[in-house]
């Protein structure tokens, strides 16, 4: 079949949706399908503005930068300008990756094409608006979330929290699909030994995080885990909250943005890993750090419920709760053979999860999509 997947974001910028979309695109394309890409324009100055990624095209469409996050490309073209694209390509089916600017431009223009839809549900945008000192916007945003998604034919919710979330709002067609998870890339065998010493000469243990430095990660809330005796805060990768950390956590060791197998090799040398958002419909590094036979502690909201089996293979605290989030770290770190126990259940719990099994579950529900359309007109939901 011929997919046509539309991107908030790509490469060259790497992120949740654009590390999914690239496992996406190897599966169609290893299983004899074709895909192509429409994604914003980048930034002047990004080089390659936008890399070709295996024999995939991808057609860049005008975009504007969003104020103090220089990475976010806001699309300006309209669903005119899309549908010309798309009609020249002629998919079978049109995949929105996280749709919220461009992906509503491109379902819009999908409807007189006559061309089925799967919207994907990635993140938790009107959510966000509260972090970014904008409570008053949370219902408009969640206007355009269900204008999208009552549009589509299908909208894919990566979490349990994620698709009641959208039930409740309102949403039809609702259905789960998950993440997959390279196991061979991140597998403890990368523990190094001589990264652990760079980090922590006083072979302290290491609290571990990954992800983007922005407000709806809620990073800062690792203030509450300083000065855990013979511990090493070590945060990886980078984004507009960065200084501001730096200068909340002094103590910390700042390793920046890293990426494939300096990434693995960094998720394996922890001995926990710690998230604090409250906002993930999902939570891919917490899959990684179990891929990685490290145990987990993060909020008890999102998609962390469904992936952390309570002091199984991590723990789960209050959200918001400094006190238990210290607790539940300290005893990590206070209990060694708890660690390891908690690291092996992990690296079980994700053996089924890979990207090739939950690409399948992807491409079955394009087919389900397509052969649903051709039997039964889109019921949508008024906006």
């Amino acid at each position: 079949m011929r997919v046509a997947l539309v991107a908030e974001s790509f490469l060259p910028h790497t992120n949740g949706v654009t590390h999914s979309l690239l496992r996406v695109i190897d599966h169609l394309l290893d299983h004899g399908h074709q895909a192509m890409v429409m994604t914003p324009q980048a930034r002047r100055g990004d080089g390659d503005h936008h890399p070709t990624y295996r024999e995939v095209p991808v057609t860049p469409v005008p975009a504007i930068g969003w104020p103090g996050y220089r990475d976010v490309r806001v699309c300006t073209a309209g669903p005119a300008r899309i549908g010309r694209t798309l009609a020249s390509w002629r998919p079978d089916i049109v995949h929105l990756a996280s749709p919220f600017m461009l992906g509503w431009a491109a379902l819009k223009a999908t409807q007189p094409l006559g061309l089925p839809t799967v919207a994907v549900y990635q993140t938790d945008v009107p959510s966000y608006a509260a972090r970014y000192r904008a409570p008053w916007g949370e219902e408009l945003l969640w206007r355009r979330v269900l204008d999208i998604h009552g549009r589509a034919d299908r909208t894919l919710a990566p979490s349990s929290h994620a698709q009641h979330q959208l039930e409740q709002r309102g949403v039809p067609r609702v259905h789960r699909w998950g993440r997959g998870v390279d196991i061979t890339r991140f597998h403890p065998a990368r523990r190094s030994t001589a990264l652990r010493a760079a980090w922590a000469p006083g072979h302290h243990t290491v609290i571990g995080y990954v992800g983007r430095l922005a407000p709806e990660k809620q990073v800062e809330d690792l203030a509450a885990l300083a000065n855990i005796p013979n511990t090493t805060l070590v945060i990886v990768g980078t984004g507009p909250s960065e200084p501001q950390l730096r200068r909340l956590l002094p103590h910390a060791v700042f390793t920046g943005f890293l990426d494939g197998d300096d990434l693995a090799e960094a998720m394996a040398s922890f001995d926990v890993f710690v998230h604090c958002g409250q906002l993930e419909t999902f939570c891919q590094t917490i899959q990684e750090a179990h891929a990685s036979s490290v145990p987990v502690v993060a909020p008890r909201r999102g998609g962390p419920v469904d992936l952390i089996e309570d002091g199984l293979n991590g723990m789960l605290y209050a959200p918001g709760d400094a006190a238990q989030l210290r607790a539940a770290v300290t005893h990590a770190v206070t209990h060694p053979q708890w660690r390891a126990r908690a690291g092996n259940h992990g690296r079980v719990a994700v053996q089924g999860r890979t990207w090739t099994a939950v690409c399948d579950q992807l491409v079955e529900h394009y087919r389900d999509v397509i052969e649903t359309r051709a039997r039964t007109p889109l019921v949508e939901v008024a906006s």
